[in-house]
């Protein structure tokens, strides 16, 4: 185990987040002490945008600038402000600490990067292209001689960070992987404790639900298989067969668990529910210990931490005074479009969320939006009525069309090299109430009870019963018309932003008291969450990124942002139901807090089932822990090891290299696919490499630099040397893809071909370009 490894990439996590913080308090001034969780992605986005555009000419150069403009930051906002509150710092490192060995105890069982079950290959090349560039955009490792087709940002990120410690490329990818958990942790944690500290409840309670619910809980369906598991089998088969399902996974028991079972809820067919098989249709709902237990390096990973970096941003704005009117202009349109560029390049899918984020926020903030505007302009306004509102919400749609143009500015040169041609589509087949509530049940059953407890406050509990009589009403109407996530979504939707929008709970007259002149109302910005996240939700149920896999990606990528700014609501909203929900007479007080935290502990316990199985069956794989990412391959694919390692270790820069095409996700030199396995475990460019570049680019130009690789395996002479010429390839691979593919190739016939490398199964030749 690599032991002084973990101690520097942890050491260095640390001190950046201390840096960060000490800017982050001129960012959060009213929740300074809790701003010091968001000191992480504070710093890496400044680093990062540093870096991303000063690499334009240096790549080197950039990450120490980035240094350097992070600790000029910092200095500046030290004169000014008082140092960072080190009791504050020392509980958020511990958390960080905590969450960080959590994973990197989970990698060391499991540190391979293999291209089974995930993305590694593409996440690991990125990785290594990045690492090999001297300057931006890297050079795309399955496609040479053209720019990467994909957001890289978070890859980019991880690369500056290897470079900073002087990382092995095989380690820093497991090192990094457990950051950005850590990082996301931390920042659920720290705007959750903030925000229950903003509503006067429990911060470390709170702060402690989000944490636990962000970075170990699951959804609902493994504590419901497991539940039907233990009932009777008779009983088990008649539920299961009255409700058109077949029983599988964990309600067989504990031996027929898988832990990939409860990403895959969605199906084409809701009657497939519980059988989920790869040969059929399904969206993935991934959440984040599943994400981490997998193991990719993937975009929608490593933008999490970033985007409760934005959510935290709007919460200041939120807590920002309607006088402080440059303050929040500086929020919304300097600090947050940062943000939103960085997140362009990393996850292009959180994107326009940033935006959305933001416009849910001034739409719902204390401050009217029109105090945002001169005096001049404001004045003319409406200030009561329906016309009130209409401007409130155009003003917030003005304020995301804003955040989106200049998030664009930041990141103007990805846009310059993205040729995707997937489009929008719309009305794509909609999910089921049965698997809606078993992926976002856990925090729906909160925020209903949360919702239903403020009706109560506000208006009496006989009308909040009727009230919740009609939520069960408009269920199973959606239900029955197929619109399953209107129904159960939109009410809570509803209910969140009339109480967010007024002291009372009732409709408001005019601009609302900034809750830092004094006004109180029946919700905070724990609402701001709930509606973002319901409004995904509805969203991927009408519109999704027309793909060949159907809506996969547009609901496994969006309903990742749900779970993250979800579980940064549920820790405030449960924290308040346990020590604030307190309704008139005794009796019923007491009923309401026992049956409280009955509730809030049968929902941690269940939700902690997945973890509970999958983590023992994780790491109970024997085998000496070890953080190498690379080490499989001296059993998994002893007659290629060699030959990759010295690729990696003796062949510098970027020079291109042709492999076996078309390139496919399995690893099995019997199947001809290879992976691309040189390419992806080195950086060095191949021809054509996995299959994705089809989608990336388009099936023409993939296949026909396919048709390419073939001849210059096995074609005439004169049009192997034309290609090798066209394409700069230096260097060829001839290993077990190769051979199944081809069979004996004639490459090595040539003058300028020359033999430079023997071992295994690979032999490895290099193009003389002045013999050619």
């Amino acid at each position: 185990m690599e032991y002084g490894l973990v101690i520097l990439w942890l050491a260095l996590y640390l001190l950046l987040s201390y840096v960060g913080a000490t800017v982050a308090s001129a960012l959060f001034p009213r929740f300074a002490k809790r701003g010091v969780a968001f000191g992480l992605p504070l710093a890496l986005t400044v680093l990062w945008l540093v870096t991303y555009f000063v690499g334009r000419v240096s790549l080197t150069g950039g990450v120490w600038l980035g240094l350097v403009a992070l600790v000029v930051a910092a200095v500046a906002v030290a004169r000014r402000r008082e140092p960072v509150d080190s009791r504050a710092f020392g509980e958020v490192a511990a958390v960080f600490s905590l969450a960080f060995l959590f994973v990197v105890g989970i990698r060391a069982f499991d540190p391979a990067i293999s291209p089974l079950a995930g993305e590694k290959f593409l996440d690991f090349g990125l990785v290594q292209s990045l690492l090999r560039a001297d300057t931006l955009p890297p050079e795309d490792m399955w496609f040479a001689g053209e720019p990467v087709a994909y957001y890289y940002g978070g890859h980019l990120l991880t690369a500056i960070l290897t470079r900073l410690t002087g990382t092995a490329g095989q380690y820093a990818y497991n090192l990094a992987l457990a950051g950005f958990y850590a990082t996301l942790v931390t920042g659920v944690y720290g705007l959750a404790g903030a925000v229950a500290a903003d509503r006067n409840v429990p911060r470390r309670l709170a702060a402690g639900l989000s944490a636990f619910f962000v970075g170990v809980a699951s959804n609902l369906t493994t504590p419901v298989r497991g539940l039907i598991y233990l009932l009777p089998e008779g009983v088990a088969r008649s539920l299961a067969g009255a409700f058109g399902y077949e029983l599988s996974g964990l309600a067989l028991g504990p031996e027929e668990f898988y832990f990939w079972d409860a990403s895959r809820v969605i199906t084409d067919d809701p009657a497939d529910f519980a059988t989920y098989t790869p040969a059929r249709g399904y969206s993935v709902n991934e959440f984040p210990l599943f994400a981490w237990l997998n193991g990719d390096l993937h975009a929608h990973m490593m933008s999490t931490g970033f985007l409760i970096l934005a959510a935290a941003l709007c919460f200041s704005y939120y807590q920002t005074p309607a006088e402080e009117r440059r303050r929040r202009l500086a929020l919304l349109f300097g600090a947050l479009p940062a943000v939103a560029g960085f997140m362009a390049v990393t996850n292009t899918w959180s994107f326009p969320s940033v935006a959305g984020l933001a416009m849910v926020t001034v739409a719902m903030a204390p401050a009217s939006p029109a105090t945002l505007l001169p005096a001049s302009l404001r004045d003319p306004l409406p200030v009561e009525g329906a016309p009130a509102e209409a401007s409130r919400i155009g003003l917030a749609v003005a304020v995301a069309v804003g955040v989106v143009a200049l998030g664009l500015l930041w990141s103007l040169p990805f846009w310059f090299g993205v040729g995707s041609g997937r489009e929008v589509a719309v009305l794509p087949d909609r999910s089921s109430l049965m698997e809606l509530v078993a992926i976002h049940g856990l925090f729906l059953a909160p925020f209903g009870l949360y919702l239903y407890a403020q009706i109560g406050r506000t208006v009496g509990t006989g009308r909040a019963r009727l009230v919740g009589a009609g939520f069960l009403g408009v269920v199973a109407v959606g239900t029955v018309v197929d619109l399953a996530a209107v129904g159960l979504v939109v009410p809570l939707l509803v209910g969140a932003w009339l109480f967010a929008r007024s002291p009372t709970g009732g409709q408001s007259s005019g601009p609302l008291p900034a809750l830092a002149d004094g006004g109180e109302r029946p919700v905070g910005f724990e609402t701001v969450l709930l509606v973002a996240g319901a409004g995904l939700v509805v969203l991927v149920e009408f519109v999704f990124i027309k793909e060949n896999v159907g809506r996969m990606n547009t609901v496994f990528k969006t309903y990742m942002q749900v779970w993250v700014l979800w579980s940064a609501a549920v820790g405030p909203v449960l924290a308040w139901l346990l020590t604030r929900w307190r309704p008139d007479g005794e009796t019923t007080r007491r009923l309401v807090k026992n049956g409280t935290t009955l509730f809030v502990v049968v929902l941690v316990c269940s939700t902690s089932v997945y973890g509970a199985i999958a983590l023992p069956n994780h790491v109970g794989r024997g085998g000496e822990p070890t953080l190498d990412g690379m080490a499989y391959l001296d059993d998994a694919h002893a007659g290629e090891a060699e030959a990759i390692r010295w690729m990696d270790r003796e062949i510098d820069g970027r020079p291109n290299i042709v492999t076996a095409a078309p390139a496919g996700y399995f690893w099995e030199p019997a199947e001809g696919s290879g992976a691309s396995a040189p390419s992806s475990l080195t950086g060095i460019p191949t021809v054509a490499g996995w299959h994705h570049e089809a989608q990336y680019r388009n099936d023409s130009i993939y296949d026909e630099r396919v048709t390419d690789v073939r001849t210059i395996y096995t074609g005439q002479p004169a049009a192997q040397r034309e290609l090798l010429e066209t394409y700069d390839v230096e260097y060829i691979y001839n290993g077990p893809a190769e051979r199944e593919r081809y069979g004996v190739i004639s490459v090595d016939r040539l003058d300028a071909v020359t033999e430079i490398h023997r071992s295994g199964t690979v032999i490895i030749y290099r193009v003389d370009r002045s013999e050619l």
